[in-house]
């Protein structure tokens, strides 16, 4: 977990996953580290009971009050504000119960009150948090060994925890294969593009470099055609390793993205995703730059074959360094009726 948060209000940390994931063990370990501890006063909102339990001895040393939530509306603004008030905490901990609604905490595109709305009638229950806490980090435990289950079944739920997940760490993978593990590791990371996904065994994190992905595509080449099929491949390779691709010339068909307020040199072209379920899809696609004459042709939702060139800058929007393609070439062309899928 950051330490190093900023800002007005009482930051809130939120740890979910499945029941028995193994959220408990990762609060324990985490408030016992030095780089975690604060003088200051901890809440911690229990959402469920596993079989491990936390000590009461041990949260008094480390500041702690757990407060047990029983149903998802007791995450009412009022309510939790009686709870800011009584403890004062400098932090809030949520070990979130993985069949809630992660969504409804922050008006999330499947929350509640969102679905509500598009459906034109009354919500069946509000959720909020106090005007003065702020999501500050969230962090997605998940149980290697039952993840082929949930991947199956209870794909949307995974698709929630992930969407604004700032880490995802996948344990007890001892008995998995390389295979399995790279398959899971390609589907989290496309419901949470913004996770870093760390696998782990009995002996700890298992490097990265131990599970190379096989591309569909020769990547030592100086010329990459991408298929259609292969786009999302291309994707999360490319924003895991877009070293990788830095002045390659690359080719793909995607659909044109103009947002508002967007520079007349740049738009995005792209293709939607299904990462999780039907009703949550994204729009994959990197920054394009070209020359704006060119590209004053185009408009959101044209279809089009690209050639570009990948550089690497810093963009408000990667919050840092990421993939910008430099245009080469642009032509018009037939629709993808089918979104990518992972």
């Amino acid at each position: 977990m950051a330490d190093n948060y900023q800002g007005e209000g009482i930051p809130v940390f939120l740890i979910n996953g499945f029941l028995e994931s193994g959220k408990t063990s990762f609060i324990q370990y985490t408030m016992n580290q030095d780089y975690f501890k604060t003088e200051g006063n901890t809440l911690l909102l229990l959402c469920e009971e596993g079989e491990k339990e936390y000590d009461p001895i041990e949260l008094a040393k480390l500041n702690t009050t757990p407060i047990y939530m029983k149903e998802i509306t007791d995450f009412q603004a009022d309510k939790l504000q009686k709870l800011a008030d009584q403890y004062k905490p400098e932090r809030i901990l949520i070990e979130w119960n993985g069949m809630w609604n992660q969504d409804d905490l922050y008006n999330g595109p499947m929350s509640e009150a969102v679905l509500a709305k598009q459906q034109n009638r009354e919500p069946k229950y509000s959720v909020s948090m106090p005007k003065d806490w702020f999501l500050y980090q969230v962090i997605t435990i998940v149980d290697g060994s039952t993840l082929k289950m949930y991947l199956s079944n209870m794909r949307s739920f995974l698709g929630q925890m992930l969407r604004n997940a700032e880490l995802c760490i996948v344990n007890r993978c001892d008995n998995l294969s390389n295979e399995d593990m790279v398959d899971y590791r390609r589907k989290l990371r496309a419901m949470g593009q913004n996770a870093m996904i760390m696998l782990e065994d009995k002996d700890g994190e298992i490097p990265q470099s131990a599970l190379p992905e096989e591309l569909p595509y020769d990547i030592s080449q100086d010329k990459i055609a991408i298929s259609d099929n292969d786009y999302g491949t291309w994707f999360l390779d490319c924003m895991d390793n877009p070293e990788r691709y830095l002045g390659k010339e690359l080719s793909f068909t995607a659909m044109v993205l103009k947002r508002k307020n967007m520079p007349e040199d740049e738009f995005i072209p792209g293709r939607m995703a299904m990462t999780c379920c039907a009703q949550d899809m994204s729009f994959l696609g990197f920054i394009c730059k070209g020359d704006k004459k060119l590209l004053s042709a185009f408009s959101t939702r044209d279809w089009v074959k690209v050639k570009v060139k990948l550089t690497l800058e810093e963009r408000e929007e990667y919050h840092g360094i990421g993939p910008v393609l430099q245009l080469l070439d642009i032509a018009r062309t037939g629709e993808i009726s089918e979104p990518v899928s992972f």
